[in-house]
This record gives structure tokens, C-alpha cells and sequence, in this order.
């Protein structure tokens, strides 16, 4: 065995275990390509010799963003997080998905302290946080603030105060473009399915489908709106109310894919046909949108790009930086599919 006294390198080692420089490197590296026989036999030799190579180069930890959601993922939810993790990723910024607390946190922001999940984030270096569709207190706002982590929603389930940064869509010009389709068609019996009445994207959805109606002069009875929340059961439960009325709608606008998606199926149940018999306009443009059957015609929103830009956005509080806008629209666009048509016309 050649002698190893003085300075140990990398090459006297290799020469002494009768193998390449390179292959020393890789055990020294941890490297999964190479024989445990080989292994061995150069781990011994490192510790016979008390090998000390280069300090390793210290680890730089790369900036981390927390993205929460509150309640249920849906299709709609999931898109943004992509949006924002595809930013992220090109930003070369670390993104962190978790679930919002929605009740643990009440007490201790009600006290003036940081709830415990404002605190994890700050211990973990959060450079700022990303809210999807979650409603805060004015209390967490005020926390975050005094953490020194920037906020940035994405479509609020409340409006807490002015100056919190928000990202959405047109949704007031979306809802109106969806409620305009339907009446060019040549409904007048047309109601809202909507989410929460305190959402602020759904009170400008319904807003816009009210403001094309009083224009087309189409009167909107009570009980043709009908709001709980953006999901499919939801849809299913008030497609269900809504068409056992005495004079039911001959279309619904959806406030979402996944509820104009459970209002054609409780029309499938009482045997009526989408769009024959009834017409259905949904809003998002997700991916179950182009999945149904009939596929669905619906209102698109840049939804990744809205994950975009919130990204970017808080990026740029958490730099210090200011921004053009505290509130963020993006343009809406009406997509013509399948599930809508003109009403049918009843025999005499």
C-alpha cells in the first residue's frame, strides 16, 4: 500500500484503494453509483487517515413563501396553487401549501398576540404569506403586520380592511357577460346559484348578473337566487330548489364550474336535459369545465395567473418594495360551449 503520511488528498486515497479519483469523490459525496465493496474499502481508508477534505460550502437556504387555503381544495383552489408554484419555481422561491386554522387561531389574535400558526411562520422564515379564498380577521391582518410578514389573498372571502393586497378577476363584468349570453338566447327565467353571500367575488358576480337583468328589463324573483358555497353539493342542492319551483328558471349562471356542474345533475335527476331543457353557465373555466358533458360554457378567469401575480406581489412587499395596485384584476372572458341554448318553446 503506498505510504499516506503527510497530507492526505483525494488521489493518495484513490491510489491506496486502487480506484479513480472520481470514484472517491462520489463515496465521499454520498453517491448511490458506486459498489458497497468499493464503498468500504475507501471509508476505511478515510478514517485509518483521518482524511479531512474542503469544507463544505455553506448551505444558503432558499427564500420560502406560505401559501394557506381555508376549507375544502376544489378545482378552482388547486389551479391557483399551481400558479403560484410554477411562479415560485421560476422565481426560485420556495412555496409552502398548508391549511389555514380556523378556529385555534380566534383567541390568541383577539389578545393581541401572534397565533401560534403566525408564530410557526415566522420561526420558519417565511418571507411573506399567500391567503386562497380564506376569510381573515381583522385581528390576523393586524398580526401579520406586526410579524412583518406582507399578505397578499387571493379572491377574499372578506374585505377586512383597504389597504390589505388582493388578487382577483372582473368578476362584476364576468357576471354580467354570462347573464347577457344567456338573455341573448332568449331567456328571461334566469337565476343566480352562487356561494357565500359574504364573498366579496361572489356579491360581484351576482351584482353583474343583476345589473344585465334590470338592463334587459327581466324581472329576478326571490327565490332565483340562491347562494351557499362554490362547491358541487352546493350546486346539486340549489339546482334541486330552484327547479321545484312553481315557475322554475329555464337557465342558471353559475357562480362556479364545480356549482353549474351539480345543477346539471339535479336537472338529470327530474329528467330534464342540459341545455334543451335547461341552460347552464358556469364561471372559472377549470379544468371540469371541459370534462362535462355537455361541456360547459363558462366564464374563464386567469386563475393560474392570478397565483401568478400574488406571488410576484408579495415577493415584492416582502422586498420592501411597493406595489402599482393593493387590488389586482384581471380580465374575465366568456367561453361559448355546449350547455347552453335557446330556451324550448312550449307547444300551444
Amino acid at each position: 500500500m503506498p505510504s499516506l503520511r503527510g497530507r492526505v488528498t483525494l488521489a493518495t486515497v484513490a491510489a491506496s484503494a486502487g480506484v479513480s479519483v472520481a470514484t472517491v469523490s462520489k463515496v465521499l459525496n454520498g453517491r448511490s453509483d458506486v459498489s458497497e465493496s468499493t464503498r468500504a474499502r475507501v471509508q476505511e481508508i478515510l478514517r485509518e487517515h483521518e482524511y479531512v477534505g474542503r469544507r463544505p460550502e455553506p448551505v444558503v437556504e432558499r427564500a420560502a413563501v406560505e401559501l394557506f387555503y381555508q376549507g375544502v381544495l376544489n378545482s378552482y383552489s388547486l389551479e391557483v396553487i399551481q400558479g403560484v408554484v410554477e411562479a415560485g419555481q421560476a422565481a426560485d422561491v420556495d412555496v409552502v401549501v398548508s391549511a389555514h386554522p380556523e378556529r385555534a387561531h380566534a383567541r390568541s389574535t383577539s389578545t393581541g398576540r401572534a397565533a401560534p400558526w403566525i408564530r410557526e411562520m415566522t420561526a420558519n422564515g417565511r418571507r411573506a404569506v399567500i391567503g386562497i379564498t380564506s376569510e381573515l380577521t381583522a385581528a390576523d391582518v393586524a398580526a401579520l403586520s406586526r410579524a412583518r410578514l406582507p399578505l397578499v389573498v387571493v379572491d377574499p372571502m372578506n374585505v377586512v380592511q383597504p389597504d390589505v393586497t388582493s388578487v382577483g378577476s372582473t368578476n362584476f363584468a364576468g357576471g354580467m357577460a354570462a347573464t347577457q349570453h344567456l338573455l341573448s338566447l332568449g331567456h328571461r327565467r334566469i337565476a343566480y346559484l352562487g356561494g357565500p353571500p359574504t364573498s366579496g367575488c361572489n356579491q360581484a358576480r351576482m351584482n353583474g348578473y343583476r345589473g344585465a337583468m334590470e338592463a334587459a328589463g327581466a324581472p329576478v324573483p326571490k327565490d332565483y337566487v340562491w347562494m351557499r358555497e362554490f362547491l358541487y353539493d352546493d350546486g346539486l342542492a340549489g339546482g334541486a330548489a330552484l327547479l321545484q319551483l312553481p315557475d322554475p328558471p329555464t337557465a342558471i349562471f353559475a357562480g362556479s364550474d364545480e356549482v353549474a356542474l351539480g345543477a346539471m345533475e339535479a336537472a338529470r335527476a327530474r329528467g330534464l336535459r342540459v341545455p334543451e331543457d335547461l341552460s347552464v353557465v358556469g364561471f372559472d373555466d377549470t379544468q371540469v369545465a371541459r370534462l362535462a358533458s355537455p361541456q360547459l360554457t363558462t366564464v374563464r378567469q386567469p386563475i393560474r395567473e392570478m397565483g401568478a401575480v400574488a406571488l410576484r406581489t408579495a415577493l415584492q412587499l416582502a422586498a420592501g418594495e411597493k406595489v402599482d395596485s393593493h387590488h389586482v384584476e384581471l380580465a374575465t372572458q366568456l367561453i361559448v360551449r355546449d350547455s347552453a341554448t335557446e330556451p324550448a318553446r312550449v307547444s300551444s
